[in-house]
């Protein structure tokens, strides 16, 4: 697999070494190099890039902005990796799900570690579009792959207890795990991923594993040591599930 990518800069040393620890790198494939974001945007609305590596702080259109652009697209976006000599960043790059955050000065090794994440990313989304959008998970790929800072984590379905959505985030309680995992995603887009047969949204800001479920106690479920409280909207649903 190949990845079409642009580097995106306005320091013309960092533009050119990003470009070419690009060409160095035999899985990535540099199909241009800007100077500024308001180029690169101009070549993204006619050419299909898998990868840009993107400078931050830049005159008329910055990084964080150009990606907030690019989120606001329809249809597959190019993923980006952050290269930026200001570390304050970080926290706006992962909201515009970045993939990577490349901190100036980086090596090379530094640099194709993040180009393997983008990799392995990409062979994930592939995967994933191979599946028929209504098929039941096969036996061997019974987990779901959750955000977590700048990686993706592989989560076993038999291993969630319970879901807790705060706002723009989601926290993701596991068997065996003292603490949750903290991902910067939605519940719902987190509850779309789940088979219905074995999770159910209880409330609008948790959602339970049922073969966790050790009790019901009028509009509450037990699990474990935790109680959480059952949504009016969803009281016929999980009534339902009760009563087959």
């Amino acid at each position: 697999m190949t990845l079409n990518c642009i580097a995106v800069d306005d320091e013309p040393l960092a533009l050119g070494l990003v470009s070419l620890f690009i060409e160095q790198t035999p899985f990535l494939n540099l199909t241009g190099k800007y100077s500024s974001a308001v180029e690169a945007l101009k070549t993204l609305h006619t050419e299909t890039v898998d990868l840009i590596f993107l400078d931050i702080q830049m005159p008329d259109l910055n990084g964080i902005e150009l990606a907030r652009v690019l989120d606001g697209r329809a249809g597959r976006k190019p993923r980006i990796i952050f290269t930026t000599a200001y570390n304050q960043f970080a926290l706006e790059g992962y909201k515009v799900d970045a993939l990577d955050y490349l901190l100036k000065p980086f090596n090379y090794e530094e640099f194709l570690k993040a180009a393997n994440k983008a990799l392995a990313y990409q062979q994930l989304i592939i995967q994933a579009e191979a599946i028929p959008v209504n098929a039941e998970p096969r036996e061997e790929n019974r987990y779901v792959f959750l955000r977590v800072e700048y990686q993706l984590i592989k989560i076993n379905l038999d291993d969630i207890i319970y879901i807790e959505g705060l706002k723009d985030y989601v926290k993701v309680w596991l068997t065996g795990k003292d603490k949750a995992l903290l991902s910067l995603t939605s519940l719902k887009a987190l509850e779309d991923k789940l088979p219905p047969r074995r999770f159910m949204r209880v409330h609008r800001s948790f959602i339970v594993s049922l073969d966790k479920i050790h009790s019901v106690a009028r509009n509450a479920i037990q699990i474990g040591g935790v109680y959480i409280a059952i949504g009016d909207q969803y009281k016929d649903t999980f009534n339902n599930f009760l009563n087959q």
